[in-house]
């Protein structure tokens, strides 16, 4: 890890953390996820490292050391791709493979859809392309199909998820979220809270040990979890400013990974999506679907070997 470079680069009016490990070879960028940081990419950038490339996992606007202003307004795809724009000028790369999970996937999308020039390739993981409905907002939707439990919809009032949150020790909210391998869909009742019960029990996989949930909990324990929930906060305002983009294809080669235990793929109507037709038409170069078994959500570190040989065996051929 003594090999990982961290900095702090101005883009787009924030100053953003960014961890490198340089390299002569093509650069590859990382989108990490909620609730996580540039760190879930550890073991994949040290992987690439070692082939050559040159690694680059910033953490994302709101999160880590990164400035997080305090407005969901602010965590638009047009803030965010623009942050990463601004990184990529910064760095002097004109333009990098691409990797994301979780909402750096839904970035990492957004990215391509909004600048597929200074993409050469995307290897996406969890999150599908989620095409633009012009007819109904998406919390909307998701309250109509999923009830008001729904974790997505109970993360949009201010400041409520967040008081929940703080009941519980940060680690072990990191634990809670980390852990998780129920497939089925992520509702949470009021009652029951995000934080859960404060001294359960959470036994660590051996994927994941005490001093990863301690790098995360200490940057959590700094900064709240605010940032992070704000890209849920924002998902109405970004469904209304993308309006022209509505219908657009995603126009770069693409490579998909999910687990079978993950949560987004077992959400109702994704495997239908992923698996006959709507996938390929909204994302005509899309090359490799790989549905890995026995796999939860937070598939680049519960399987960081498989997933680091499956990303550079794509953008190998590039």
């Amino acid at each position: 890890m003594e090999i990982i470079k961290h900095s702090k680069i101005p883009v787009n009016g924030i100053n953003m953390h960014v961890a490198e490990i340089p390299g002569d070879g093509p650069p590859v960028l990382f989108l990490h996820g909620f609730p996580e940081l540039w760190y879930s990419w550890r073991h994949q950038m040290l992987y690439l490292s070692a082939l050559g490339y040159r690694t680059i996992a910033p953490d994302l606007r709101g999160f880590g050391d990164t400035d997080a202003p305090p407005s969901a307004a602010e965590y638009t795809a047009f803030h965010v791709v623009g942050d990463l724009v601004g990184l990529l000028d910064a760095l002097g790369l004109k333009q990098v493979f691409l990797v994301g999970h979780d909402w750096g996937a839904n970035v990492a999308w957004n990215l391509c859809l909004l600048r597929p020039d200074r993409i050469k390739a995307l290897v996406n993981t969890s999150v599908v392309f989620s095409p633009r409905n012009p007819v109904r907002k998406p919390i909307e939707s998701m309250r109509a199909m999923f009830g008001n439990d729904y974790y997505i919809c109970r993360f949009q009032q201010p400041g409520e998820a967040e008081e929940e949150l703080a009941r519980v020790d940060t680690a072990q909210v990191i634990k809670k979220f980390l852990t998780s391998r129920n497939p089925g869909l992520l509702c949470v009742p009021k009652e029951v809270g995000f934080g859960g019960k404060p001294n359960s029990k959470i036994t660590l996989p051996s994927w994941l040990s005490e001093d990863d949930v301690n790098y995360y909990a200490t940057k959590f324990n700094r900064t709240g979890f605010t940032g992070g929930l704000n890209y849920y906060r924002a998902i109405d305002l970004n469904w209304e400013l993308m309006a022209p983009w509505t219908g657009v294809q995603i126009k770069v080669p693409v490579k998909f990974i999910v687990g079978d235990l993950d949560l987004t793929y077992n959400t109702p109507g994704v495997k239908d999506f992923i698996h006959k037709g709507g996938f390929n038409k909204h994302v005509p170069f899309l090359q490799e679907v790989v549905i890995m078994e026995g796999v939860a959500h937070f598939i680049n570190q519960e399987k960081p070997q498989e997933v680091s040989e499956h990303i550079y065996d794509f953008i190998k051929k590039f």
